[in-house]
């Protein structure tokens, strides 16, 4: 990947160009822009001292800009030194990123309206030098491990926020193209100052996509064909807004979000990605679309798409999409029976069981799917089982590695306990234990017969899958409302009372 951390240094053509840094960051350029300062007379140490005199350098620089360009409008030669200068003040302050238990006094010195103002400056390269040190400012590295740091940056970011900061960047993206590296180098750093920001303050995910049109334009920059970094920081972007948003969820699902998303990732239905990066970034497009795929109109939209059938598509063309392909299908599925009608009326269930083991059939959906445990000797429920035992090993032995843990005078309690043995495979394990339950209960005789066998053959009794299933009955949440839990218990109970 490019470094577009570097910020564009390239002024437009009313004004002079102006050297890049030399140095690596910042770290070189700012200490040697310091030092000179201190010797002629200048900043000497970081304090609050040498903070109020680069601030006033600063004030100073952007008010013989502003008059000189109120002056002379139509002679950029009369102003451009001033937008030198001003340039310069403003790499300088770069240098408080070091400091952050200054900007309190940054804050009371009421430096940030003059910051946010510049980032509409006539120059955009003003407005890029703006975006730059605002990055620095809210970089993650600048809490880094210490916790008397967080205040201040918090503080810093809720003093951008009170001045449209997000509003201010968002535009200066519209305004910056392609085309131009050090346009591109500016992109990236804005959509990584907004990234910054919504760390800090994670609110900001939400309230960006309400006071700006951020969505849009990160739909747009994933729609074009080609790769490049700041796609791939769009589509990352688009993931951190979307992840357990549900209000972003919608907003993106409202402005044919769905089927941008489809379309993003239908580029790879057969090829796979040409570098690390771009698969990143596809793995990033697919997260976006199961994110977009948990409010329920969402589902719909995408039935509408076809995202049923682009997902099987991708299945059976075995890239390196297949096994996000299936992920979307299964959030797309989930708690909406047409797209399970879908999924078995375009065939899913050939594409989806040949995963699952790694002739069309005829019938009800129902007698199709059951049609399936059936055929091959029944082949996927010894399948079935195979994976039973050995997530029911691993639960076993994550089980008896914690009770010796508590023998030892470690305390861990009941949650932790549970928590700990749905990483060590629980979770799938009641998914297999459902799954069995389902079969079950259809009442096949030869699929009971099976079934019977098997745990025969593993030393096991319809009881023990009843214990899975009632440990999972119990752990049920009402995160979709209690009415859904006890629709989901019910038929849970239902298998247990079955077994």
């Amino acid at each position: 990947m490019e470094d577009y951390h570097q910020p564009a240094k390239r002024m437009r053509s009313d004004s002079p160009s102006i050297a890049p840094f030399n140095g690596e960051g910042v770290d070189l350029s700012l200490l040697e822009a310091v030092e000179k300062s201190a010797q002629n007379g200048g900043v000497e140490v970081l304090d609050v001292r040498a903070l109020k005199k680069l601030v006033l350098a600063f004030e100073r620089r952007l008010r013989d800009n502003l008059e000189a360009r109120m002056k002379y409008p139509d002679q950029p030669e009369k102003f451009a030194d001033s937008e030198v200068e001003l340039h310069e003040e403003i790499e300088r302050l770069r240098i408080l990123a070091g400091a952050p238990e200054l900007y309190p006094e940054l804050l009371a010195l009421n430096t940030v309206p003059s910051l946010v103002g510049l980032l509409g400056h006539d120059n955009p390269d003003i407005a890029v030098d703006v975006v730059s040190l605002l990055m620095d400012l809210t970089d993650e590295d600048v809490i880094g491990e210490d916790d008397d740091n967080e205040e201040p940056v918090r503080a810093l970011v809720d003093a951008l926020l009170e001045n449209n900061a997000l509003e201010l960047l968002v535009q200066n993206l519209a305004r910056l193209s392609e085309a131009d590296p050090d346009e591109a180098a500016a992109i990236h750093s804005t959509l990584s100052t907004i990234e910054n920001l919504i760390e800090v303050k994670p609110a900001v995910a939400e309230l960006v996509c309400e006071r700006t049109k951020l969505l849009r334009w990160l739909l747009g920059r994933i729609k074009v064909r080609e790769f490049d970094a700041n796609k791939q920081y769009a589509s990352e972007i688009l993931a951190i807004l979307l992840q357990n948003n549900p209000a972003n969820q919608k907003r993106l699902g409202q402005i044919n979000g769905v089927d941008a998303v489809l379309q993003a990732v239908a580029v790879y239905k057969s090829r796979d990605p040409n570098t690390e990066d771009e698969e990143e970034m596809l793995e990033n497009l697919f997260d976006c679309l199961c994110c977009l795929l948990m409010p329920m109109e969402n589902k719909e939209r995408f039935l509408k798409s076809e995202g049923v059938e682009l997902m099987i598509i991708i299945m059976k063309q075995k890239k390196s999409a297949y096994g996000s392909a299936i992920r979307a299908l299964d959030f797309a599925m989930t708690k909406y029976s047409p797209a399970c009608e879908r999924f078995v009326d375009v065939l899913g269930l050939k594409t989806a069981f040949a995963a699952f083991m790694g002739g069309i059939l005829r019938g009800s959906r129902r007698d199709r799917l059951l049609s399936k445990f059936v055929e091959n000797e029944f082949e996927k429920i010894d399948r079935l089982m195979e994976l039973y035992m050995r997530y029911s090993d691993r639960v076993k032995s994550e089980t008896q590695r914690l009770d010796s843990l508590e023998l030892d005078d470690l305390e861990i309690d009941e949650e932790e306990l549970y928590n700990r043995k749905l990483e060590a495979g629980l979770y799938t394990l009641q998914l297999i234990a459902v799954i069995l339950g389902h079969l079950w209960s259809s009442d096949h005789p030869k699929i009971r017969e099976r079934i019977e066998l098997l745990l025969k053959q593993n030393r096991l009794t319809k009881n023990d899958v009843g214990e899975i299933l009632q440990e999972y009955h119990d752990n049920i949440g009402d995160l979709d409302g209690p009415e859904e839990k006890e629709r989901a218990q019910a038929k849970i109970q239902k298998f247990i009372s079955a077994l």
